[in-house]
């Protein structure tokens, strides 16, 4: 995010012309104002100032097959790298939800992911939106950058891939993100849900979903290639 309310001119050209228009809207402005002030004070924002909108400059718009959507960055240090539930290949041990996304895609699929290989940036190379809700966050403050604008701005993007006519599945894990269901056209999309891989709600629903093989079935009925979720980078 620039330090000025404009649009960030490093983006695909697809994310420009699809939300340079929030730069003029009031709420862009304010979180515009209150990301310079963060990040001038003594605060420690994640991630770095240059992968804020890393999910948006790594895929452009039409390329989105798949959306996996997720609440805010993690707010320890050297963990939030701009892509969501991923984390530096070289971090260790591995955040929780992460290593509970692992299990599922062993268990689901029949392989072993290579835990080493954190970045997931081969799911983005096929086509995987990583996106957060909530694109900042305070060091050692979770959803401390709630309600200042985000939501907004992710909610837009994902009403601007609704309104592609080539579908998109979107993965929703957990309360926040299932919210986000409402604002699509499931007569074109598809929507798989369930419990967040956190430990704290992992064992009521996400174990066992199978979503990677859902999500490969889908695509497939669509004619686009599945993704190989054994390839994280």
């Amino acid at each position: 995010m620039e330090t000025q309310a404009t649009f960030p001119k490093n983006l695909p050209p697809g994310w420009r012309e699809h939300l340079s228009s929030e730069a003029d809207k009031d709420y862009f402005k304010s979180l515009s104002s209150f990301l310079r002030e963060e990040y001038r004070a003594k605060q420690v924002v994640f991630p770095a100032r240059e992968n804020v909108l890393r999910a948006l400059q790594e895929i452009d718009f039409e390329k989105v097959k798949v959306v996996i959507l997720g609440q805010d960055p993690y707010h320890g240090p050297n963990q939030a790298v701009g892509l969501c539930f991923a984390v530096p290949n070289a971090l260790s041990p591995k955040p929780p939800s992460l290593g509970n996304i692992f299990k599922e895609i062993d268990s689901d699929l029949g392989v072993k992911v290579d835990r080493t290989k954190s970045e997931l940036k081969g799911w983005v190379k096929q086509g995987v939106l990583l996106l957060n809700t909530v694109l900042t966050v305070r060091r050692g403050q979770a959803f401390s950058h709630r309600d200042k604008g985000w939501e907004e701005f992710t909610t837009t993007i994902i009403k601007r891939l609704n309104d592609r006519k080539d579908p998109v599945l979107f993965i929703l894990w957990g309360g926040p993100a299932r919210k986000k269901k409402a604002l699509l056209d499931l007569s074109r999309h598809k929507v798989i849900e369930s419990a967040h891989p956190s430990p704290l709600s992992a064992y009521a629903g996400f174990f066992g979903s199978r979503p990677f093989s859902q999500a490969n079935e889908i695509l497939k009925s669509w004619g686009k290639p599945p993704i190989n979720w054994e390839i994280t980078d």
